[in-house]
């Protein structure tokens, strides 16, 4: 996907020679689309560690070349218009969610109007792209990264880097202070010969890695894992009706992916209630909405082998690992994998069965917005009497948001962690 705003008339002349200042009218234009920033315990479009990396990375964009620059994990566009602002004649960026790639769009949009990012430039240059390959890293010499929450999602980012990345690469890895360990030093040094930490500024680090190990370029990716899982739930979950269990299910899981290439509790819990599942005569259509990596998406079309299943997810990790499963466990050509947004994009009244385990984590900090979402999305998205069997921690109480948002909702197993619920659409 390549981005070329038009750009703006009437620049601002004071702006249009210092690049601090420039970068400075450029931050102070971004928000946190699709919020704009005015709740107070909202999101920010740009946060210390965003001013961090890019005050590392000053010395470094001024000498960037054509291909040289390279943004993962952008929240809301400011390493990539930073890094515009602050002279790389283009960006090669990748984000996971489909929200936040919806977000540095929506700013690259509107900074297109702003003669302060293009300087001298016909037009803004970013391609978006969605897989970690030579594609996206080929040939990089500078990379600015938000770090990730998980060390997984973080080993195959570094993993790919050394592999395509040129061997000059200078890799500047930010984050929250308090989110940082020690272990992202050790992965990094994994990859990379050199790794050192800035000094904090403001609770936030960057790391900086240097000299690609040569053993890193050819080495076998650690991502997507695999793993055949043969839990007996898991296998009686996937037996279709009259039919032969299956000797296990195998789950494929890229780096960035909740629960990596396991059965999560929750998940496991929810498949011990598949005997209560409706009957293959009425699933036509059956949809795994949030599908992570896909296992329940596999598991919908073993136990219904005459429906249409489809896997939605936000991340493009989940997305890639849902369709990898899928093909692992022989339903590929049956389940149709689509990115997007807590299932916005479902057609209406188009399915019959849908399983949901819902997040509730956004890093560190407990957040049900996308939970409640995806609810609103399911009772779009069922036919009259299509059901909703969704699991969610005991402590959450989603019982009554489930009701108004698909209808007459019964608890069918709880445990002090997890409730599976059952929801009838109206």
């Amino acid at each position: 996907m390549h981005l070329t705003p038009e750009p703006d008339p009437t620049p601002d002349p004071a702006a249009l020679g210092d690049p601090a200042a420039r970068l400075a009218t450029v931050l102070a234009g971004l928000t946190p689309w699709p919020e704009d920033g005015s709740r107070p315990d909202g999101p920010v479009a740009v946060d210390a560690t965003d001013r961090l990396l890019l005050d590392e990375a000053t010395p470094l964009l001024a000498q960037a070349g054509p291909g040289h620059v390279v943004v993962l994990g952008d929240r809301f566009g400011a390493l990539t218009l930073g890094a515009l602002t602050l002279g790389a004649p283009d960006v090669r960026a990748h984000v996971d969610t489909v929200t936040a790639e919806a977000a540095v769009e929506q700013n690259v949009r509107e900074a297109g109007r702003l003669d302060v990012v293009r300087d001298d430039r016909a037009t803004l240059r970013i391609t978006l792209r969605e897989e970690l390959d030579e594609h996206l890293l080929g040939g990089a010499r500078l990379v600015l990264l938000q770090l990730p929450p998980s060390l997984a999602e973080l080993t195959e980012i570094a993993e790919a880097i050394a592999r395509h990345a040129a061997d000059d690469v200078t890799v500047l890895a930010g984050g929250r202070v308090k989110h940082m360990t020690r272990s992202m030093n050790e992965v990094l040094a994994a990859s990379f010969t050199d790794v050192r930490a800035s000094l904090a500024r403001q609770k936030s680090r960057v790391l900086v890695a240097t000299g690609v190990r040569p053993e890193a370029r050819d080495a076998a990716p650690s991502f997507p894992a695999r793993a055949d899982l043969r839990d007996a739930d898991l296998v009686t979950a996937s037996t279709p009706a009259g039919g032969t269990p299956p000797e296990g299910v195998t789950v494929v899981a890229h780096g960035g992916t909740f629960a990596g290439p396991a059965l999560d509790l929750g998940t496991r819990f929810l498949l011990t209630t598949a005997g209560k599942w409706p009957a293959p005569d009425r699933v036509h259509d059956a949809l795994d909405l949030g599908s992570g990596t896909g296992l329940l998406a596999t598991v919908l079309a073993l136990r219904y082998p005459d429906a249409r299943v489809v896997g939605t997810d936000r991340s493009a990790a989940a997305v890639a690992s849902t369709r990898a499963t899928a093909e692992a466990n022989g339903v590929g050509e049956r389940v149709v994998v689509l990115r997007g947004d807590a299932g916005e994009d479902l057609e209406p009244a188009s399915v019959d069965l849908i399983l949901l385990n819902p997040p509730f984590h956004d890093r560190a900090a407990v957040r049900t917005d996308a939970a409640h979402r995806m609810f609103t999305a399911a009772g779009r998205a069922l036919r009259q009497g299509g059901e909703l069997w969704c699991v969610f921690n005991t402590a959450l109480h989603y019982k009554q948001a489930l009701t108004r948002s698909v209808g007459p909702t019964v608890h069918i197993e709880q445990n002090p962690k997890f409730t599976v619920t059952r929801s009838r659409r109206r």
